[in-house]
């Protein structure tokens, strides 16, 4: 299917894909989107019971409008990338090589110092470890560079009593969860997804691009005045101004260092129609076509509640699971089941499974908004699927 979205005073946007017939109301919100101007190049991706029902993608991959968004198009997806990350950690809980409730330096035994020897691993994962940020920083760039940022983790003295309270770890948290996977599996977190999850389920999706992947990146188009980049101009002294200190004053998350680099809480490119096909195997039990990615019983400890408290870093609740959080509004809306559960990212960005739906949705977008919650863009998407089933 090709049609065209008109925007008021703009010209007329290509979008391309398929819904399935019961589901065009998804079709009109993903048009609306383009037509009232808040949107550049975006897809959005739904499966219901193991079909995909919707399939769409549209606009532009550059902010100058030049280049058509395809069906291969990949983007920066943020902190969408805490999802797989988790699922792959989950594979190894389930396989017996990682326990929870053991400490995390029985895995990464440098991790014990300063204090944190009694660290569970699952406090990595629900955010309440006292690490998120590098306190104290180091210099711009160091993002890039593996093993310094795992060094500077393990060295570092939690900057709170751990288990007290959360705090959300977006960056330190994919370096933490990436090393207990590294350690245990022998290989880095991107190689591990590529082997044992995206690549099984034929997923595109990826953290850490390779050179012949790049080509097909969408350019991000980051927004700064509002947003939580801004928070070294207006709050420079708060934990939320350090998350950033280790990227470069420059870096607009479209440089080659942040493609090919590992940042696995924030740099996962694909799409939404990989990031549905994960969520909707979560949502059938772990398994698709044939492909299990994890046990029904595995994917129930991962998304149960751990907490629910407000996080300290930027101020929000959430119904906090196991690196992915449960339904979260008004902050992180999953539709109308208090079951579902994925993440979102900056910008607009959210992959989710809802399994008492039976549903895996995700919308991906290079144009960022200013916004705190996940914003009317999906919000509008989300709604008019649940409409439509």
């Amino acid at each position: 299917m090709d049609i065209q979205a008109e925007a008021p005073g703009r010209q007329a946007v290509p979008i391309g894909g398929h819904v399935a017939p019961g589901f065009e109301k998804v079709r009109d919100a993903f048009e609306a989107n383009f037509a009232n101007g808040s949107e550049c190049g975006a897809s959005v991706c739904a499966m219901h019971a193991g079909r995909v029902v919707v399939d769409l993608w549209g606009g532009y991959a550059d902010p100058a409008r030049t280049k058509p968004w395809q069906q291969d198009t990949i983007v920066n997806m943020m902190s969408v990338a805490k999802g797989p990350v988790s699922v792959a950690l989950m594979q190894l809980v389930e396989a017996g090589k990682v326990d929870l409730d053991a400490p995390v330096s029985r895995y990464w035994p440098e991790f014990a110092a300063n204090g944190k020897q009694h660290i569970p691993v699952r406090w990595l994962l629900d955010h309440r470890a006292g690490l998120a940020v590098l306190d104290p920083n180091l210099d711009r760039g160091a993002i890039y560079d593996w093993p310094r940022m795992v060094a500077a983790l393990a060295a570092q003295r939690p900057l709170w009593a751990p288990g007290s309270q959360a705090g959300y770890h977006i960056l330190t948290m994919g370096f933490l969860v990436g090393e207990i996977i590294r350690r245990v599996s022998g290989l880095s977190p991107g190689a591990y997804l590529r082997r044992h999850v995206t690549g099984p389920l034929g997923i595109d999706y990826q953290i850490g691009l390779l050179p012949d992947e790049i080509a097909r990146v969408a350019t991000f188009i980051q927004a700064t005045e509002g947003t939580i980049f801004d928070v070294e101009r207006t709050a420079p002294g708060s934990l939320l101004a350090k998350a950033w200190k280790e990227i470069p004053t420059d870096e607009d998350f479209n440089s080659a260092a942040w493609r090919t680099s590992e940042i696995p809480g924030a740099n996962g490119h694909g799409n939404a129609r990989a990031v549905a096909r994960l969520y909707a195997c979560l949502a059938q039990g772990g398994a698709l076509e044939g492909v299990r990615v994890l046990r029904p019983a595995t994917i129930s400890l991962m998304s149960a509640e751990q907490h629910n408290l407000t996080e300290i870093i930027m101020n929000r609740t959430y119904h906090q699971g196991l690196g992915v959080l449960r339904n979260s509004p008004p902050i992180v809306w999953m539709g109308p089941n208090a079951g579902a559960f994925g993440h979102h990212g900056v910008g607009g960005a959210i992959g989710f499974a809802d399994p008492e739906a039976g549903i895996g949705f995700s919308y991906a977008m290079n144009q960022m908004h200013a916004r705190l919650d996940n914003g009317p863009r999906a919000g509008g998407l989300i709604a008019a699927l649940y409409r439509c089933l």
